[in-house]
């Protein structure tokens, strides 16, 4: 286990209000869906001769694969199976093929282990495969959860995942947030 990656999840830990892991958990999955939205085009492009429903398995077995996460369909779990030496090749490629996104995977995979570790999960795993795979900024300075809930936003909304509008409006809430709490501690 990596101890820099270890002392990072233990420091950022006790900062993180349990309040807001929902929240985060949503982010996260947006993340999930970003990924599955780019690799399930990429993979309709390389493999032509596969079905449709062969792609979403694929692409929905390297985003579990990544995360950690089980698959939710029983067919996505025994493809991942059958398939296992082509996810890991898939999983291997993420970089080359995804490289624009690796800032966002390292923030989401870091907050999932905080979240995590929140609630009693030993989750570490994820990071030390993503390191291992390259989708691991270690220097990357780690988000504050509302930095990376904005990030995320903004990605859902380039992805058409969230209306630009609605984004817009949380933007606006939350700097309207912080004008008061500046004002309020004397700072304005």
């Amino acid at each position: 286990m990596s101890n820099e990656i270890n002392k990072a999840v233990q420091e950022a830990a006790p900062e993180f209000d349990s309040k807001v892991v929902p929240a985060m958990r949503e982010a996260i999955v947006m993340v999930q869906m970003v990924l599955y939205r780019h690799l399930r085009e990429d993979i309709q492009t390389r493999y032509q001769d596969w079905s449709d429903q062969k792609k979403t398995w694929m692409a929905g077995a390297v985003v579990n694969n990544l995360f950690g996460t089980e698959a939710a369909d029983p067919e996505v779990g025994r493809f991942a199976s059958e398939h296992r030496q082509l996810i890991e090749e898939e999983l291997r490629e993420l970089n080359s093929r995804m490289g624009d996104l690796v800032p966002i995977f390292t923030d989401a995979l870091r907050m999932q282990t905080i979240c995590d570790n929140q609630e009693g999960i030993h989750s570490i795993s994820s990071l030390l495969m993503a390191k291992e795979l390259g989708l691991l900024e270690e220097e990357r300075v780690l988000p504050m959860p509302s930095t990376f809930m904005i990030a995320v936003r903004k990605l859902g909304a380039e992805n058409g995942l969230v209306e630009a509008a609605e984004m817009e409006a949380d933007e606006q809430k939350n700097n309207e947030q912080n004008e008061n709490g500046q004002k309020g501690n004397g700072q304005d």
